[in-house]
């Protein structure tokens, strides 16, 4: 998974032992769409728009164009993580679903009042979920759902997050998730990494790439 991941707490230390997961292929069949998961198309509008949002937060952050410019350089990549993201998501929902686990609102809010309260206020920690793992703050109660259901996720497996073993556990469920969901990824933002289990840079080619470098230009205009 990516190193960016915003779901840090059980995500991130389950991708140190990550098994095979995802498959990748073209998606001709799908036009229009960045990836197709389970059959539910994630469009190249809807991820443009999470990334524009992204965008538009940190502009809204850092009014310094200097340190705006330096913060793109380090989030350059943020097209390709946010579909990397957004597909995993569908993944870890489907395993939850599966496990029959469920997060309700009580549960996000609970979180959020925690977190909060550690940061130093709302702000302080949209500020941080932003830098940390690029997410905007309209989708901050998103992320901290998804961060709940893989706790409860990995409780319900009875896996321990900080042992390997543990970790294989809860890939193993995702992996059997994502094969019922015969997830399609667009040579446009690379492929799927079966051994790493992350996205990686499409090799071909042919294949025009989109990058954020461009985005930061236009920004920049």
């Amino acid at each position: 998974m990516h190193r960016r991941r915003r779901t840090a707490l059980i995500l991130s230390a389950a991708a140190i032992a990550a098994a095979p997961l995802l498959t990748a292929c073209g998606s001709e069949a799908h036009p229009g769409a960045a990836a197709v998961v389970g059959g539910d198309r994630i469009t190249v509008a809807q991820l443009e728009s999470r990334v524009n949002e992204v965008r538009a937060a940190q502009r809204a952050a850092i009014p310094d164009d200097a340190q705006y410019s330096q913060a793109i350089a380090k989030s350059g990549t943020l097209t390709r993580s946010t579909l990397h993201t957004m597909v995993l998501d569908k993944v870890l929902h489907r395993a939850a679903a599966d496990a029959g686990v469920s997060v309700t609102r009580r549960d996000v809010q609970t979180m959020r009042a925690g977190l909060e309260q550690q940061a130093g206020g709302k702000k302080a920690l949209e500020q941080g979920w932003l830098q940390q793992y690029g997410v905007a703050p309209a989708h901050l109660d998103d992320s901290l759902r998804t961060e709940i259901e893989a706790q409860k996720l990995a409780k319900k497996l009875g896996a321990d997050m900080n042992a390997p073993e543990g970790q294989a556990t809860f890939w193993k469920a995702l992996s059997a998730a994502s094969k019922k969901l015969d997830i399609d990824l667009n040579p446009r933002y690379g492929t799927w990494d079966v051994d790493k289990n992350k996205r990686a840079d499409s090799k071909t080619p042919w294949v025009r790439e989109v990058t954020d470098a461009g985005a930061a230009a236009r920004d920049q205009a």
